[in-house]
């Protein structure tokens, strides 16, 4: 028999040679990776830039092909130039499987069937330099012979080194459904069952949940679930890095020990899970899903959503029950009507979806104890809500409206932002500002009259928000929109002096300085501009003093330097002379 983990297959009686042999030959072949060409059936074409040729019998199916490490499996037909046939498994009855990219074959067929899909019958032209070379293999294969192969991909199991290491070979058994992959947050529910090489049972397990993150019995289990889609079944060959190292583990509840440095077989079944997400994106405000909702669209600020909830603190008493022994309760996202935590958590929500959501006091009730519908929030209480979505009603998009309705619309957008900027909602009213600007952003359809319309809501709101952005110290976006309205009047004294703000904080004094120029030019009695003239001059003072003290340092230590060097050139001299 032939040893199959160094050669394609030939008579019993022909060796072929390994990737190792080749390389002892002397054989510098590249290492690059073909790139599968476009064919159509009987044409032919050159992969890679080592000659290999392929010529297309039959396409197959799908786009799928396999990678380094998957298991293919091969029936094939070997000749040479002159139509010999050498060998072939068509002849046996037996396909051929082997590890393809792991040096296990020539480098004609690891280079050349990364390239096939499943089904697909197609012959490769090996030149000597990817096959036998200046030995070739006596007494078949003559020394510099090109060959051709005959090859139908029958088949292949993924098997994929998932750490990159050698750690955590896995081989799929079962495909999975859809694309999606758990993460850390995520509660997976799993089969396994793990045994030593030599098939001794050391655990196993119907139905154990878990964190991803946390991890469960070894850290294989965490790192493998990370790669699989639900339903998917696979087989794990985890070496003893990732189970349990040189020290082992002893017997433990009913499971065998597991002796130091040893490798395990697991096989590996993703049941389910269920998405977890920081939705506070501070680890604050954890949503974990209980029932997929449907379709893509979730909630945005102003719609109206209708949901069903109950409120529930640590011990269980629940605090509030709203939408389930009548109407769904509703509210409009954006309008401060429920809590923070439960708004943000509420807009990444589908319809019909069912979530619990772990809400800490910063979004919830704060520091502060709370009278709610059935009982007390005491101060400080981290919260949790059992959500449904019923639905909602997202606000008329500027598409679906007229040119009067969207000019209407910024209008009233614009007339929140301001209650909401009296009322310090700086973050709140800047986003009603931009929604403002969004409905009228666009005006190449509007009328004369309600371009001049939109020019002046554009105007005010993006000097607004500007204000907004001043307050939120976000002085890069504040100048960015002083400069807009600057673009649409360049005289506009609120303009030039916010966007002076913003570049005295962004230290462009020199910007600033000009902007508050220009706007004395307009408004020579402006209070607020010469008072930020002021301003502006002390900085400037600030600055130069700032300036000079580094200088003043920097030459200081430059006059350091040279009188040192000139120290030693006076030294060197009379040390000579000394020794003279």
């Amino acid at each position: 028999m032939l040893n199959l983990t160094t050669t394609i297959p030939m008579e019993d009686d022909f060796e072929f040679p390994t990737a190792n042999n080749m390389e002892e030959d002397g054989m510098d072949i590249p290492e690059d990776d073909p790139v599968s060409p476009t064919l159509k059936v009987g044409e032919e074409k050159e992969i890679g830039k080592n000659g290999l040729k392929k010529k297309l019998v039959k396409e197959g199916e799908g786009w799928d092909t396999p990678a380094s490490g998957d298991e293919v499996e091969v029936h094939y037909t070997g000749t040479l130039l002159d139509g010999t046939k050498f060998d072939s498994s068509r002849d046996r009855g037996t396909p051929f499987k082997f590890k393809l990219g792991q040096g296990q074959v020539i480098k004609g067929w690891d280079e050349g069937i990364k390239t096939m899909k499943k089904a697909e019958n197609a012959v490769f032209t090996i030149p000597p330099e990817l096959a036998y070379g200046e030995s070739g293999s006596p007494p078949t294969i003559p020394p510099d012979a090109t060959l051709q192969f005959d090859v139908e991909l029958l088949s292949w199991t993924s098997v994929k080194d998932i750490c990159k290491d050698g750690g955590i070979f896995k081989k799929i058994l079962v495909e999975g459904e859809k694309w999606e992959n758990p993460k850390d947050l995520d509660e997976v529910f799993v089969k396994y069952e793990a045994c030593l090489e030599d098939g001794t049972l050391i655990s196993k397990s119907d139905g154990a949940e878990f964190t991803v993150g946390d991890g469960y019995f070894c850290p294989a289990l965490a790192k493998a679930v990370k790669t699989m889609k639900k339903g998917e079944k696979v087989l794990l060959i985890v070496k003893p890095q990732y189970a349990f190292g040189e020290d082992g583990r002893p017997a433990v509840g009913g499971e065998c020990a597991v002796p130091p440095n040893a490798t395990l077989q697991i096989t590996l079944e993703l049941v389910s899970w269920k998405s977890v997400s920081d939705v506070s994106k501070d680890k604050k405000v954890i949503k974990k899903i209980l029932k997929e909702g449907e379709g893509y669209e979730r909630p945005d600020d102003g719609a109206v959503v209708q949901v069903k909830l109950i409120g529930k603190l640590q011990d269980g008493t629940i605090f509030v029950k709203k939408g389930h022994d009548e109407e769904p309760f509703e509210f409009k996202i954006d309008e401060e009507q429920v809590i923070d935590g439960l708004e943000r958590a509420v807009k990444t929500m589908k319809k019909g979806e069912h979530a619990l959501i772990t809400i800490q006091p910063e979004y919830a009730f704060g520091s502060s104890e709370s009278q709610q519908e059935l009982a007390v929030v005491p101060a400080n209480s981290t919260v949790y809500y059992e959500v449904e979505m019923v639905l909602f009603v997202k606000e008329k998009e500027s598409w679906d409206m007229n040119t009067q309705e969207k000019i209407e619309a910024a209008g009233k957008k614009k007339e929140e932002g301001n209650v909401l900027f009296k009322a310090c909602k700086y973050e709140r009213a800047s986003k009603r500002y931009e929604k403002a600007v969004r409905f009228i952003e666009y005006d190449s359809s509007f009328s004369d009259e309600e371009k001049q319309q939109a020019k002046l809501l554009k105007i005010s709101c993006n000097l607004n928000n500007a204000a907004c952005k001043l307050k939120l110290k976000d002085y890069k976006q504040a100048e960015k929109l002083c400069t807009k309205v600057l673009e649409l009047d360049g005289r506009n004294v609120k303009a030039l002096y916010r966007r002076a703000q913003a570049y005295i904080h962004l230290v462009e004094l020199e910007l600033a300085e000009v902007d508050i120029k220009k706007a004395l030019e307009i408004d020579p009695d402006n209070r607020d501009v010469k008072m930020e003239y002021r301003v502006l001059k002390e900085k400037i003072k600030e600055y130069n003093k700032k300036d000079a003290q580094f200088y003043g340092n920097i030459f200081a230590k430059m006059s350091k330097l040279e009188q040192s060097k000139a120290v030693k050139q006076e030294a060197a001299p009379m040390a000579i002379d000394s020794k003279a």
